[in-house]
């Protein structure tokens, strides 16, 4: 059984480590703890895990996050895997940094990838997780909140929060988003 899980974020060294990358950040982790190296294909870079007796299809998209359903529609037909078997990483503004939220599916919340990805698919139906980065900003400042890098303190608490969402990927592939749900929101 394949499962596409797209880590929204952006292209380029400016954007490297930045809040708005930690679906980036996420899967490049995943892959090194499984010794996998990304490849440049069409539309982002892309690995194979396995894991259980599941593929885990790690695709990072390179058309940058407020363009990213083009990249995940077309892996998703390219790899034959169904819409149930898509989860999307990406960064929230709305909830305390550190905090997940899986959904099987729901609405953008604001969120430019995910709103392309809707737009693209035509629908809402996949899963998504959101990672909170917190709204430690200024009125007006939000862009660059998103586009900079981690401060210090959320560097450190990204050490064991990270390991935690590779272990949230692997449930959602073995037992369901459901059971995922119960076991990982808010924890």
């Amino acid at each position: 059984m394949k499962y596409l899980i797209t880590g929204l974020g952006n292209v380029g060294d400016e954007y490297q480590h930045t809040r708005h990358n930690i679906g980036f950040d996420v899967l490049d982790a995943f892959a090194k703890a499984s010794g996998i190296f990304f490849q440049d294909r069409r539309y982002g870079a892309i690995c194979e895990i396995k894991y259980k007796g599941r593929i885990f299809v790690l695709l990072k998209p390179s058309t940058y996050v407020n363009l990213s359903g083009k990249a995940v529609n077309y892996w998703l037909q390219n790899e034959n895997i169904p819409v149930d078997n898509l989860l999307v990483i990406c960064d929230d503004l709305a909830l305390p940094f550190g905090s997940l939220r899986l959904k099987p599916k729901g609405s953008d919340g604001g969120h430019n990838g995910l709103r392309n990805i809707n737009e693209v698919l035509g629908h809402n139906n996949y899963s998504r997780l959101r990672f909170g980065i917190g709204n430690n900003f200024n009125k007006g400042a939000q862009v660059d909140f998103v586009l900079d890098r981690w401060d210090s303190d959320e560097e450190k608490s990204l050490e064991t929060r990270i390991p935690v969402i590779i272990d949230l990927i692997k449930s959602f592939g073995t037992i369901g988003v459901q059971l995922t749900m119960t076991q990982f929101n808010n924890k």
